[in-house]
């Protein structure tokens, strides 16, 4: 109500005289966003409220130029927000911060020295006091943790340690063979995995720092755990077919919260039951998303679904047709989800034996993760010109609590964000996001970079985007386009593009160049095209379809699906979507089409680029196109990142990744701007 009376009465002029010629002559000048503020720019992560509703920790992490690594650490503001600490310092950082349900402990994990090395769980006691070490387990490493209900237990999610710490003023032991025998055998950040590499469920007494495992499973991966209220059960996410590797068939389970004690399979849907898991208030049912047949694996929009503690499921909002994660109960039951819905992600509270959802949050923007406790209820969230802080969420509305990005935003010229709409080739309605540069003028079309996400199965949103700000500054406009296989618009949609890789994407991403032209945005002969991981992908797919583009960026792609099997972490895809090579290569072949054509259909000038660490789409893909193209004498290039997984960690490689990138378009799309 107050915004819309200030809005009212600035457009009836009732407040200029507020602002006089001399405090506007004051105004600090704006200044364009550059690669200096990638340290500057603070990464808030998700909140997670106090027992009493009255605090909220989350973490911050920020670029460290001169250890080029990112730093995190923990941060609390009050409810009111009134008071805004910093809780953690050092080298070390820090991650999964939690409040003990006592109120007395806040924990976090991290590597900081102590009496047991590697990763911990700290404690730090909220009536003051040095954090002290709690666990310590050196055999196994730590990848969560939570509390009991009565703050005596923690339950932690450990993984076997193949290699042993290295001792002080030692030199590390020398590496071991890797000796495998499962089907799905690497994981990117992972590795290959061997035999015992799953995630186990172990109860940690914090009187007697003991651990014991909790179920009798073996040789499968327990997940996603969570406390039942009352404390006597806990419910986690497992796949106990016969052979776990072979397929996704994850599901519900519940355990009596002791050691040794046996699962009960609560969830029978042949395809993944999972995600966050959450607890009615009342401890006997538990709300989790189910995805598509095995056979849509990496195209499933995830349903809300439910189930009671003798196994029967069922379905609110079952109408609802758009993906949704991270359910939250509040304390009269009310059942609510994070829905990612054409280019927004919102909270929505579902009916939970109707068919409706009901959208709590109108306004545009993304609310990325959110917790409650006492009522209260806390949201990262971010829009296209702001990026993520901790918002309270009340009825209906957001009230900032954090600041860390305030007064860098107040320096920068940023520039908005519109959405399109447009009809793809066989009438498909398609929906993207288009930036411009501010000193854009209509009728003087600018040089375009078309920017594909990757995926398939997510979307470009309403959320604070670095490069699309920057990339305005340098005189570009970017598009983003939610090809079909996005996100956002619905299960039918997001599995058009199944076992047809290359066509219907292709077509959605020119039909909105097609906007941006006609639009008179895009100059049509300033063109450029980039993505990463399946946007890579689709980079070497559009560039085989069309010659429009004057530059091409590859990264993390592949155009020769054939050579990829058992080489990527995808079996499951390969096997469930596409079948087996040696019984279906002609399909293989077909969507293989920007390698075994490539000598008729790529003469765009194409940049690769990769990490030698990556499982997940590894190198090899950018390789074999760089190889194919410097055979047939075609402008190419190749830039390798040495220790980088699929999504970067080092920040001076980060850097570097967008200086190529405008280097690139430069020199083919906007040539005047390299010698500025």
């Amino acid at each position: 109500m107050l915004k819309t009376t200030l809005r009212t009465l600035l457009c009836l002029g009732f407040l200029l005289p507020l602002v006089t010629p001399a405090q506007a002559a004051d105004a600090p000048n704006k200044r364009d966003i550059t690669l200096d503020d990638l340290a500057r720019l603070v990464r808030v992560g998700p909140p997670v409220v106090s027992p009493d509703g009255q605090w909220v920790v989350y973490t911050a992490s920020q670029v460290d130029t001169k250890e080029d690594k990112t730093l995190t650490h923990l941060w609390m503001v009050k409810w009111d927000g009134s008071a805004h600490v910093q809780l953690t310092h050092g080298k070390e950082g820090a991650s999964q911060p939690r409040f003990s349900p006592d109120g007395r402990y806040i924990s976090f994990l991290s590597s900081r020295p102590g009496p047991a090395k590697g990763e911990q769980v700290w404690l730090l006691d909220r009536r003051g006091g040095e954090a002290q070490q709690l666990t310590a387990i050196t055999d196994k490493r730590i990848e969560n943790y939570l509390w009991s209900p009565d703050s005596k237990t923690l339950l932690l999610t450990l993984h076997p340690k193949h290699e042993p710490d290295t001792e002080e003023g030692k030199p590390p032991a020398p590496p071991r063979p890797i000796v495998i025998d499962r089907y799905h055998f690497k994981q990117d950040i992972k590795g290959y995995l061997r035999d015992d590499d799953w995630d186990s469920l172990y109860l940690y007494d914090i009187a007697t720092k003991k651990a014991e495992k909790l179920t009798t499973s073996k040789n499968v991966d327990e997940e996603n755990a969570a406390w039942s209220p009352d404390g006597k059960w806990i419910a986690f996410v497992s796949n106990h077919d016969a052979d776990p590797d072979r397929s996704n068939n994850t599901d519900i389970f519940v355990v009596e919260s002791r050691s040794g004690s046996a699962p009960r399979k609560l969830t029978t849907w042949t395809g993944p039951d999972g995600g966050r898991l959450a607890w009615s208030p009342d401890s006997k049912s538990i709300a989790y998303r189910q995805g598509a047949p095995l056979a849509l694996l990496e195209y499933s929009q995830d349903k809300p679904a439910v189930v009671t503690l003798d196994g029967k499921v069922s379905y609110p909002a079952a109408k609802l047709d758009r993906s949704v994660r991270d359910p939250l109960y509040s304390p009269d039951g009310h059942l609510s989800y994070l829905v990612a819905d054409d280019r927004n992600q919102y909270p929505a509270e579902v009916e939970l034996s109707g068919d409706s959802d009901k959208r709590l949050l109108a306004q545009q923007g993304a609310a990325m993760a959110w917790d409650t406790a006492a009522g209260h209820i806390a949201v990262l969230y971010s829009n296209d010109e702001a990026p993520g802080e901790i918002y309270a969420f009340e009825n209906g509305a957001l009230r900032k609590l954090s600041t860390h990005n305030d007064a860098l935003v107040a320096e920068l010229n940023l520039v908005p964000t519109e959405g399109v709409e447009f009809t793809s080739k066989d009438g498909t309605e398609v929906h993207g996001l288009l930036t411009h540069p501010a000193s854009f003028k209509a009728g003087s079309p600018v040089p375009m970079v078309l920017f594909i996400h990757g995926g398939p199965n997510g979307q470009d949103e309403h959320s604070f985007d670095f490069l699309r700000q920057w990339l305005a500054t340098k005189g570009y406009a970017e598009l983003n386009v939610n090809y079909r296989g996005s996100s956002g618009r619905g299960q039918a949609y997001a599995k058009a593009i199944a076992g047809d890789w290359g066509h219907y994407e292709v077509e959605d991403l020119l039909a909105g160049v097609d906007k941006a032209v006609a639009m008179g945005v895009a100059d049509p002969n300033r063109l450029a095209v980039t993505g990463w991981s399946y946007g890579g992908i689709l980079t070497d797919y559009t560039t085989a379809s069309t010659d429009r583009f004057k530059a091409a960026i590859s990264g993390a792609g592949v155009a020769n699906s054939l050579a990829f099997y058992g080489v990527d972490q995808y079996i499951l895809q390969y096997d469930n979507e596409l079948g087996q090579p040696w019984k279906n290569s002609q399909l293989y072949l077909k969507i293989s089409y920007p390698f075994f054509q490539i000598d008729k259909r790529i003469h765009t000038p194409m940049l690769f680029m990769g990490g030698t660490s990556d499982m997940n789409v590894p190198l090899i893909g950018g390789e074999q196109m760089y190889q194919a193209l410097k055979s047939l004498n075609r402008p190419t290039e190749l830039v390798v990142y040495p220790d980088q997984f699929h999504g970067f960690t080092r920040p001076s490689f980060i850097r570097d990744r967008y200086e190529r990138w405008l280097a690139w378009w430069n020199k083919y799309t906007n040539p005047s701007a390299i010698t500025k």
